[in-house]
């Protein structure tokens, strides 16, 4: 099956990921979308512009700018006619429609993987955004999500047309499993808990609530800060940091690779975000909750939320009532309350946190089956997992 990925940001490692999973599944991909940074890209794609960060309506003008052109910028640049197209984000799910238009044979699927705080309540911008969205999802035979929260919280409560709905986490891709797991349960550092924020750093709540927690109790805790902090949101971050001697940010990391070093030296991992409160960031469950677990770091949420309701099924983590209450949960956190969480988090199958070649595959069929031949058998049924 040859699949065209339509990617919103070619300098984002997920959509290599995606790739990779694809591939592993047993799909041909060709790659094709904007890039926010520069530099090498991890390999060959169509680059069909620049966009940056946090600017929708911008993006959006560039995208309805090439609109007209993009049947013809793939055809001129070698890219074979595809089985099926797969378009991640909004931007590029109107793409992807203009490409297949008098195509219908060829599905069109879409990825759903955040909600953008422009398409949420019932204002004009709101309204007209998911009028928008909801035309170019009547084209799609399948709609991808990473949490069942999106289908609740967005697709349901607004009701938006998806005709069927899956469910694929964002789990690492560990083909040839995760490698050792670590059976410590004391501090890395005796009495002092250490917490990593790993990741896009966005969330100035986070921030300033780390920040706060280690001024509070000095020496008790020791923060780790390592990805991309998003300095157009956090301007003081370096500031921030360098202003407290139990803070410390040590760069980017390699994904995976890194994975098992940088979450093996923290006791526990920051998973709240207050960055789209109330809505995305609620709704979510982000690469840090598998990649942590999955390494041995006790995943630290707010209860009421999409992932804190994850946990509880699990009955792993630290669950916070509320944002206000997390600096003195986390005081309240003995050497023996530590060693409980990581011990009951060790408990679980280390398979729950990461997909493997079998999850490749699966993901391959469910996007096979949504071929035209499939789909006269088995039309897809609304909102199946």
């Amino acid at each position: 099956m040859r699949i065209l990925y339509l990617a919103h940001d070619l300098d984002d490692a997920a959509i290599w990921r995606r790739v990779a999973m694809l591939e592993a599944g047993g799909a041909s991909v060709s790659v094709a979308g904007f890039r926010r940074g520069s530099g090498a890209l991890e390999r060959p794609a169509l680059v069909l512009g620049q966009t940056a960060n946090g600017r929708m309506v911008a993006r959006m003008r560039s995208v309805a700018a090439l609109v007209p052109q993009i049947r013809a910028r793939l055809e001129a640049s070698g890219v074979e006619t595809p089985d099926l197209v797969l378009a991640r984000n909004l931007e590029m799910l109107a793409l992807g429609r203009s490409y297949l238009r008098g195509r219908a044979a060829i599905p069109l699927i879409y990825e759903l993987l955040d909600i953008h705080r422009l398409m949420i309540g019932q204002g004009r911008v709101a309204r007209g955004l998911r009028k928008i969205e909801a035309w170019l999802m009547a084209r799609c035979a399948l709609v991808l999500v990473s949490s069942q929260g999106f289908v609740r919280h967005y697709l349901e409560r607004y009701r938006q047309p998806a005709r069927a709905v899956a469910l694929v986490e964002n789990k690492p891709l560990m083909l040839n499993g995760p490698g050792p797991a670590t059976a410590r349960t004391a501090p890395i550092t005796p009495n002092c808990i250490t917490i990593g924020w790993f990741g896009i750093l966005r969330c100035q709540w986070t921030l300033e609530t780390l920040d706060l927690l280690t001024r509070r109790h000095p020496g008790r805790f020791h923060i780790v800060l390592r990805g991309k902090p998003a300095l157009d949101v956090l301007p003081k971050f370096h500031e921030t940091v360098a202003d407290n001697p139990d803070m410390s940010f040590e760069g980017a990391y390699r994904w995976p690779d890194d994975l098992p070093e940088i979450y093996s030296a923290c006791d526990m991992a920051m998973l709240i975000d207050r960055y789209d409160a109330g809505a995305n960031s609620d709704w979510l469950l982000p690469n840090r909750l598998y990649e942590g677990c999955l390494f041995g770091a006790v995943p630290i949420s707010l209860s009421d939320t999409e992932l804190g309701h994850s946990l509880a099924a699990r009955g792993v983590g630290l669950r916070v009532t509320s944002p206000e209450a997390t600096i003195d949960s986390l005081a309240a956190v003995t050497p023996e309350a530590l060693a409980g969480l990581r011990a009951t988090l060790a408990g679980l199958p280390r398979e729950t946190w990461y997909a493997d070649a079998t999850d490749c595959a699966d993901l391959v069929e469910r996007l096979r089956e949504c071929l035209p031949t499939q789909d006269a058998a088995d039309p897809p049924q609304k909102y199946v997992a």
